[in-house]
């Protein structure tokens, strides 16, 4: 429901014909209004049964439909409007994505993030605005700003292909960051841009601090909001009043860090993760479970209308009047992406564990294209040179995008074979994924018992039942783990599930040691010995 409700007011938002906030609205608007979001909701679900027929990812059919879908056979007229996705679609995108980010994981993966989502957004914008210039005689500044935007990764496409050919958890949490991470870089290299082109100059000292502010202030107040929702977090322990209080935070944050002109996306991403941290520890199981599945329905409710409605802007005859300049647009913004991945990963090497080759092909490949690239092409000042041209080259070439690269991505994930898994590791994800819901179920129970919802006598019984799922899994994970007689490839897969909880067991170890380092617990040599030692055997286990 509250999917729906944001879908209605962002389609108000996004016709011109709709009232706006504050102004009167004729019964006429609105009846048109809910027809076009059943029309929609129709399409998308339609669109959702033949995907899932077909296995093709769902955004790329959500595209298509809205190439057929012409907007003379709706009730009412839509369109995109660069403010509702910039301050209502993207804040919830973002933070759906943060509060299911593993922290542990995150961190293990923090350096290639940061590597590609900082110096890799800036070098790869900076390839393609010089192509674009040169290849389509495009004005310098145009052309930086075409090169901004078609630097930023869509993760909801990606993430989409991943799911029909599952890749490994290392890889997919790099995508996910790096997607987190550099559209706030993105959106400050934008404003930049533009404060170039409204002052006419700006001076590198200017431009560190704009850069400095935005990325400090940003992170310092997603720091805060987000602990300050984890202490109301601790007073509350219902789901619905949760649910509120963790929208008005997303929401909020992103409105807030753009009125003190800090990185509202930054911002956002770090709330989202510390709320996903730690507030969640506060919570009971049954609230949990009911606020990740409000925001898994609010991202997918969100990108459903976004990107039917990418296929609703975009006009066919344009389109194929464009197809030149955007086949150029997409080679132009690949050589960038294959010129800033391949030497930065190579250097990682240097400081950190190197990634496979295999993984940074499919870096490139899924370099999909998104409707943030299209808000922000509509967001750019109306006086830009040749702007109504380069708002058709950036939805043709985001339009291609999606469906071209979208296609082939799964299948060239398929092609490299990240996707095999032996028995043993099935069976493994299995006898773990017992444990883990009987536990959690156990949890509950306690909760249950304390709150005085359930009396004791059921308690035990139902306690020893999951008990008993508990110990079976157990024994039959010990004695998987303990088996010297499998064959090379089961055994190499036994071991990297061994590495991947060796991981999380040193990042925990870390975690703890600097928590003690802070409080004046432990000295500053000893905890760096420690430190290092645990850095070196991180470094030494392999990729999962």
């Amino acid at each position: 429901m509250g999917t729906t409700l944001i879908g209605v007011w962002g389609l108000a938002q996004l016709s011109p014909a709709v009232a706006l906030p504050g102004q009167p609205a004729t019964s006429g608007n609105v009846t048109g209004l809910v027809d076009t979001l059943i029309v929609l909701l129709l399409v998308a679900t339609v669109v959702a049964l033949i995907t899932r027929r077909l296995r093709i990812p769902y955004v790329v059919g959500l595209v298509l439909a809205g190439l057929t879908v012409t907007k003379s056979l709706l009730p009412q007229a839509v369109g995109l409007n660069p403010e509702v996705i910039l301050n209502l679609f993207l804040p919830i995108l973002i933070f759906e994505a943060a509060i299911n980010t593993d922290i542990s994981r995150l961190r293990s993966t923090l350096r290639p993030i940061l590597l590609l989502a900082g110096p890799g957004v800036v070098l790869a914008a900076a390839i393609t605005a010089s192509l674009l210039h040169v290849g389509l005689g495009l004005a310098i500044i145009t052309a930086a700003a075409i090169g901004v935007i078609l630097t930023i990764t869509d993760t909801v496409s990606v993430i989409a292909a991943f799911r029909t050919v599952p890749v490994p958890p290392r890889l997919a949490t790099i995508v996910e960051g790096e997607s987190l991470f550099n559209d706030g870089i993105a959106l400050v290299l934008l404003a930049i841009i533009t404060t170039i082109y409204v002052q006419g100059s700006l001076t590198v000292w200017e431009g560190l601090q704009q850069v400095v502010i935005a990325f400090v202030g940003g992170g310092a107040l997603g720091l805060g909001l987000g602990y300050l929702c984890v202490g109301l977090f601790q007073q509350l322990d219902d789901a619905l009043s949760n649910i509120l209080l963790t929208v008005a935070v997303s929401l909020g944050t992103f409105q807030i860090g753009q009125g003190l002109g800090v990185s509202s996306a930054i911002a956002v991403v770090i709330a989202g993760l510390v709320i996903g941290e730690l507030g969640f520890r506060h919570t009971s199981a049954s609230t949990k479970v009911t606020l990740l599945n409000f925001w898994e329905y609010a991202g997918f409710g969100v990108n459903t209308f976004i990107f039917l409605l990418v296929g609703l802007e975009v006009d066919l005859q344009v389109l194929l009047q464009t197809i030149p300049a955007a086949l150029f647009a997409i080679g132009a913004y690949q050589i960038g992406r294959v010129a800033t991945i391949y030497p930065l990963l190579y250097l990682l090497r240097f400081f950190d564990r190197p990634l496979p080759l295999r993984w940074q092909h499919v870096l490139i490949l899924g370099n999909v294209k998104g409707s943030l690239s299209m808000a922000l092409a509509l967001s750019l000042p109306a006086t830009l040179p040749g702007r109504s041209q380069v708002v058709a080259l950036v939805f043709s070439t985001v339009l291609i995008s999606l469906v071209g690269q979208g296609l082939s991505l799964p299948v060239l994930v398929k092609r490299l074979g990240l996707t095999t898994s032996s028995p043993t590791q099935q069976h493994r994800e299995t006898l773990q994924l017992n444990m883990i819901a009987a536990k959690a179920a156990q949890q509950e129970l306690a909760s249950l018992l304390q709150s005085g919802s359930l009396p004791k006598n059921l308690y035990e019984e139902l306690f020893a039942t999951y008990q008993a799922q508990i110990a079976t899994a157990d024994r039959d994970l010990r004695d998987l783990y303990n088996q010297r007689d499998l064959g090379d490839s089961a055994h190499l897969e036994d071991q990297s599930g061994l590495d991947s909880l060796r991981r999380r067991l040193y990042l925990a170890e870390k975690g703890a040691i600097n928590d003690a380092l802070r409080k004046g617990l432990l000295s500053e040599e000893v905890s760096q010995r420690y430190v290092s030692t645990l850095n070196e055997k991180l470094l030494a286990l392999k990729d999962d």
